[in-house]
């Protein structure tokens, strides 16, 4: 479980994952599996709050294992996302790398109304 070197990749794959929040569960948004050989930059990620009328509080975390499993830190912490906006919660001037055996959730304390995309690069 080690972090490749990126100084010799041989291969940069553009991502991008979506994710409707449809509990107040925490919620992957992104996984790097253990021994997956990659690293992921995570280069920005947006929450959309879709309900019309309330606003929806979000916590963005990185997760110390894969599946959101582990300790939770907290990139973002209980950010109110007024109705109908969105917020930038990470972008390129903040960006992070997932590790192997890492990976980053969203929770909302409000089901069905935040809608996540994450724009990440994987690095091997």
């Amino acid at each position: 479980m080690a972090a490749p070197n990126i100084v010799n990749v041989s291969t940069i794959i553009g991502k991008s994952a979506t994710v409707a929040l449809a509990s107040t569960n925490a919620t992957a948004i992104v996984s790097n599996a253990a021994s997956s050989g990659k690293v992921f930059k995570i280069n920005m990620i947006q929450l959309a709050n879709v309900d019309g009328t309330n606003a929806v509080d979000v916590t963005v975390n990185l997760y110390s294992q894969d599946d959101i499993g582990g300790t939770a830190f907290a990139l973002a912490s209980t950010i109110s996302v007024p109705a109908d906006s969105s917020l930038i919660a990470l972008d390129k001037s903040t960006s992070v790398y997932l590790e192997e055996d890492k990976s980053i959730g969203v929770v909302a304390s409000v089901a069905n109304d935040i809608v996540v995309v994450c724009s990440y690069e994987e690095i091997s």
